[in-house]
């Protein structure tokens, strides 16, 4: 099942963490004043959309990570080809994230690349990385990166970008577990691998639910013209089931 079609059948499930939902930490000191990442086109600020209309804030990496926020703010100020990066403990951990992953691939697998981009672009463990950078983005409600995840502009998800940010509204909290990806396979200039998952979710309701599945990621293989943003691995679809 698509997980477009699973919106549909059980809002508001399904989303997680790469680790626990964290306490809340001082904020880092010293840090340079926050900074977003577009939005997508449909959405008016870095900001979820509740059901109801309220808007709810990203938990910052500052709250996530306490003071080990700074080395991952370090890293990304390191990497990053932006002028004014969202390199800073105010954002999400996984806007952060996503701005180190940018920053790498832009360098690309040469002999230039830092041993902290780790895995080559071209790899399924970098695949496997952007899986758990997903969920990490909807742990902390950051539903814009989230959403960025999605290829097409996260227009593969086979929703609009209220509809994605509502969808997870109600999901206090969730584990997600990664296994080895597999069916590594090209066509078309285009690499394809399938990452599976195993999710637990807990609703805002007490209700706790079980699903496992796979995520299918597609990237363009490295061909002349190839942006950076082309060369990094993007979700194309979802399958999802419930189990016990």
């Amino acid at each position: 099942m698509r997980l477009a079609a699973l919106f549909g059948a059980i809002p508001a499930v399904l989303i997680g963490a790469c680790g626990q939902r964290a306490g809340n930490e001082p904020a880092l000191a010293n840090a340079p004043a926050p900074a977003s990442r577009p939005a997508p086109a449909s959405h008016a600020g870095n900001v979820a959309l509740r059901p109801e209309g309220a808007r709810v804030a990203p938990r910052s990496c500052a709250a996530e990570m306490g003071a080990a926020a700074r080395r991952l703010v370090d890293l990304c100020i390191s990497v990053s080809p932006a002028s004014h990066p969202p390199c800073n403990a105010a954002n999400s951990c996984a806007m952060i994230e996503d701005e180190i992953a940018r920053g790498c691939a832009f360098i690309g697998d040469g002999a230039d690349r830092p041993a902290q981009c780790g895995p080559a672009e071209r790899s399924p463990e970098t695949a496997v990385a952007t899986v758990r950078l997903y969920y990490r983005a909807l742990a902390a409600r950051d539903y814009p990166t989230a959403y960025a995840q999605w290829a097409d502009r996260g227009g593969a998800s086979g929703n609009d970008y209220e509809s994605f940010a509502a969808g997870f509204a109600r999901t206090r909290a969730t584990r997600v577990a990664t296994g080895a990806p597999r069916d590594m396979e090209g066509a078309a200039g285009s690499s394809f691998v399938t990452v599976p998952v195993t999710v637990d979710a807990e609703l805002d309701d007490d209700t706790r639910q079980h699903f496992v599945g796979s995520y299918t990621l597609r990237r363009v293989n490295d061909v002349p013209g190839a942006t950076p943003d082309d060369l990094r691995w993007r979700i194309v679809s979802a399958s999802l089931r419930g189990a016990r």
